[in-house]
This record gives structure tokens, C-alpha cells and sequence, in this order.
């Protein structure tokens, strides 16, 4: 599930409503066995350890999709007077990227993305900001986070709201600011700087946790097949991705890059990662269960900074996005094909080996082109305004993509798997106007 947030803002202390003086009791031990010993780490500073955990009734989960599949559908929260001067702090997809929600300076929002529309809002009384929303694929329990100057709930607290109820439900309290936050239909996943914790969704009772490398973005990934819990976290040293496999009851340390990992992004069935350094040129894409490379791909040659990547539901294709406002697709099945010749490359080296009599292209590539040549190239492409931070997603559409951007736009493009290319632009919105329709 991708996500993008602008940075946090400082806030003075928040009064804690419902005080608990018992603090959590300590989670169960680690049922994992890692496939090789965890690497030794500096012991973690108390702050990160959670310090307060209180719970309502069990959430009844229903749906808030636009299409009557319950009988009870979540009233629409209209505001008559719309605020000019909203601002957007968070935007991210829901787990099949149908959906999308957005946290503002005075609530959240959620839009249908096909066909696009607001299907809900909530705007608080008291005008405060939320940094983080995030969705349990269409249903009215959400996890929000306060964020910007004004923040509507403390930054080290993640709240699980209903909103049949029009209130929290749960809220996981914590000594430090909380970088992120991923849910599953059974799990919570609360990501802190240097810290992750895994949380059972019915009773919110403390499953596990473990110590990351430095993670201020609070990058982390969940699989949603059910049955098949993976989790993909930052290991303890640079570079290093550890993957949890909860079935097997097995952990998995990939040294992925030399430098900082920057983004992740999961297959749905959490097979295969695909991983970005803080480089921002080459993702490499990695069997989870074994650790194996699988495919390398090039963004491009300059430093960029990735903000999301993100696999289509069959993991053929890889969307990527980075501060240099182009949206990269990858055919992830093509990588290993010698014939296929992606436009877009520069100088297009596989045109020098094509109709070489060697059966092997990339033998005779090695050693004579620097490997910079000889990498696999996007697809396909769409170009944006640089400098915007925007994240991608695969549309419900065939061969679409969705992009949102913290400008408040929503793009909807198409690419041609056999040309690639340029991806033609079908659809665009700016869903932060105001819409007095609404």
C-alpha cells in the first residue's frame, strides 16, 4: 500500500484523556526463527516503548463503498461552507488501491478512484490536522494520526476510528512519534523511527516487536492474502530489508543496497519485494522467501529520491515515482527476455546485440558496455510537474495507472504494454478544490 506524507510539525503536549497507569504488559516472545542470526544493534532508548493501550467495543466493520453492499452505509458529512485554505499533509491508497484517503488541516477525506468522486469526508470541529489516514480497504474503521501545526490528535498516538460511531474506538499511545502505519483485516502495524510493533485488531493486545535501522519515513509493507501474513520492515543494518513470514513462522534478512533503503512496495500474495535505495536509480526486486534477486531495473542514471513503488495485482508490472515527476512502468516479466526491447532506453543497447548470432546477448553485453547500457529500462512513461511529490498505483482499469499528488491531483493514465512509451493521459482532477455539489 503506498503512501506519502509531508514532514511532521512539532506540538506541545497533549493531555491524555483517558489515563491508564498500568503500562502494557510485555508482548509475547517471537514465535519466528531467522533463516541467520539477527544482526547486533545499539540497545533502543525507552521512548519508543508503548506506554499506554486502551480499547471500546469490538469495531463492526461495514462497508463505505459507494456500491450498496451493506445496509448500513456511513452517513456523508457535507460541509456547507468549504474552507479555501485547506491543506493537504498525507495521501495515500487503500489495500486494493480502489480507494484513496487524505489527511487535511481540519480532517480526512476519501474518494472513490473508478470513477473518481468523494465518497466521504470528515471535518472536525475543532479544525485539527491529520498527518496519517489509513484505510481498511472500504469499510468505517480507519487509523488516523494528528499532523501539521494544528494536529487533531498527539503525534505518538494512533487512534482507530469508527465512524458509524463517529468516534475512536482503540488507541495505541506511544513515547515517541509515531513514522507510519499499515493495516490488515487481523493486524495493526504501528512503525516508529526505530521501532515496529504488531498488534492483534480485535483486542489491540501487543503480538510483537522488533528494532529497525533509522526509519524517519516509516517505511513498511503488509501482504493482505489471508493466511499469508508477511511483513517487510528496514533490518538493523543499512541497506538490510528483514521479511517476516508468519505462517512459517520464519524471518528473512536480504542485504538489498549499499546505501539507505528509501521505499519498499509488496506483492499482494508477498512473494516478491521490490526495493529502492536512497539513490533513487536501480530497484531491485527480491524472492522473499529465499532472498533472491530476481530482476534489477533502472529508474535512470541521476540521484533521485523515490516516493512510492507499487506492483500491479499479478506483480507483472512495477510503477514507480520520484522527485523528478516522471512516472516510470516496468514490465517485470519482460526483464529476463532477451528480445524484449523497452522504448526509452538510451541508445537502446539491446539494438546493438539484436540479430547477434551469440545465444546469449547479455554475455556478450558483459564486459564490453558498462552495465549502465546494459540495464533494463521503463516501459513506459508519464511526465509531471518535478518537484511535486506524487505516488502511483495500478488503476482497476486494464493497463491504467493512478497517481495522486500532494498538489491535490489525480491523474489517470494508460500505457501500451506492447509499444510502451508515452502513457496517454485519460483522466485529471484537482481534489482539493472545494465542491460546493457536494
Amino acid at each position: 500500500m503506498t503512501t506519502v506524507s509531508t514532514s511532521s510539525f512539532s506540538s506541545p503536549p497533549w493531555p491524555n484523556p483517558n489515563p491508564n497507569p498500568n503500562p502494557n504488559p510485555n508482548p509475547e516472545p517471537s514465535t519466528s526463527t531467522n533463516t541467520e542470526p539477527e544482526p547486533s544493534s545499539e540497545e533502543t532508548e525507552d521512548n519508543d516503548q508503548p506506554i499506554t493501550l486502551t480499547a471500546g467495543l469490538p469495531p463492526i466493520i461495514t462497508n463505505i463503498n459507494n456500491e450498496p453492499h451493506t445496509n448500513h452505509e456511513p452517513t456523508l458529512i457535507p460541509n456547507p461552507n468549504p474552507n479555501p485554505n485547506l491543506s493537504l499533509h498525507h495521501v495515500s491508497f487503500n489495500q486494493d488501491n480502489g480507494c484513496f484517503a487524505c489527511g487535511i488541516n481540519q480532517g480526512f477525506r476519501i474518494y472513490n478512484c473508478d470513477p473518481f468522486r468523494e465518497i466521504f469526508r470528515r471535518d472536525f470541529e475543532s479544525g485539527g490536522g491529520i498527518g496519517i489516514v489509513e484505510m481498511l480497504f472500504r469499510c468505517n474503521i480507519l487509523a488516523l494520526v494528528g499532523g501539521g501545526p494544528h494536529p487533531q490528535y498527539p503525534l505518538n498516538k494512533v487512534m482507530i476510528w469508527d465512524d458509524h460511531q463517529g468516534r475512536c474506538i482503540g488507541e495505541l499511545s506511544f513515547r515517541s512519534e509515531v513514522r507510519g502505519v499499515r493495516l490488515r483485516r487481523d493486524r495493526i502495524v504501528v512503525v516508529l523511527e526505530h521501532k515496529i510493533f504488531v498488534y492483534n485488531f480485535t483486542d489491540l493486545k501487543l503480538l510483537q516487536q522488533m528494532e529497525t535501522f533509522g526509519n524517519p519515513k516509516g517505511v513498511c509493507e503488509v501482504s493482505q492474502g489471508v493466511g499469508n501474513f508477511v511483513l517487510v520492515c528496514l533490518g538493523l543494518r543499512k541497506g538490510q530489508v528483514r521479511v517476516e513470514h508468519y505462517a512459517s513462522k520464519r524471518t528473512k534478512f536480504i542485504s538489498a543496497h549499499d546505501s539507505r533503503i528509501a521505499c519498499f512496495a509488496l506483492a499482494q500474495d508477498g512473494n516478491v519485494v521490490a526495493t529502492a535505495s536512497n539513490k533513487g536509480t536501480l530497484v531491485r526486486i527480491f524472492n522473499t522467501h529465499d532472498g533472491t534477486l530476481l530482476h534489477e531495473v533502472r529508474r535512470g542514471a541521476d540521484r533521485a529520491e523515490i516516493y512510492s513503488l507499487s506492483f500491479s495485482p499479478t506483480a507483472e508490472w512495477l510503477a514507480v515515482s520520484s522527485d523528478k515527476g516522471t512516472i516510470h512502468v516496468f514490465s517485470v516479466t519482460a526483464v529476463d527476455n532477451p528480445d524484449h526491447d523497452a522504448p526509452g532506453s538510451p541508445g537502446s543497447a539491446r539494438a546493438l546485440v539484436k540479430g547477434s548470432p551469440s545465444s546469449s546477448p547479455r554475455a556478450l553485453i558483459k564486459g564490453v558496455i558498462p552495465k549502465y547500457f546494459s540495464s533494463v529500462w521503463s516501459l513506459a512513461q508519464f511526465r509531471l510537474v518535478e518537484g511535486c511529490q506524487y505516488i502511483a498505483a495500478f488503476g482497476h482499469q486494464k493497463n491504467t495507472v493512478v497517481i495522486l499528488g500532494l498538489d491535490g491531483s489525480f491523474y489517470r493514465c494508460k500505457f501500451d504494454p506492447k509499444t510502451g512509451g508515452e502513457m496517454t493521459q485519460l483522466e485529471y482532477h484537482n481534489f482539493m478544490k472545494p465542491d460546493d455539489s457536494f
